[in-house]
């Protein structure tokens, strides 16, 4: 099923944001920018994601 793929798709980038996110606050001069951007994105995917899901039900 090709929703399920991108759901999957989604999911691991989600995942890969976060580490991406926990990576960047680890060093003494992490980037606020890059941070709020990495957040932003972080949460569009995850919007991205309940759509999707609460399609599939």
């Amino acid at each position: 099923m090709a929703l399920q793929g991108h759901i999957q798709e989604l999911s691991e980038k989600h995942k890969k944001l976060e580490e991406m996110i926990e990576m960047e606050l680890t060093h003494p001069d992490w980037d606020e920018v890059r941070i709020h951007a990495l957040k932003k994105e972080k949460l569009r995917i995850k919007d991205e994601l309940e759509r999707l899901r609460g399609s599939i039900h």
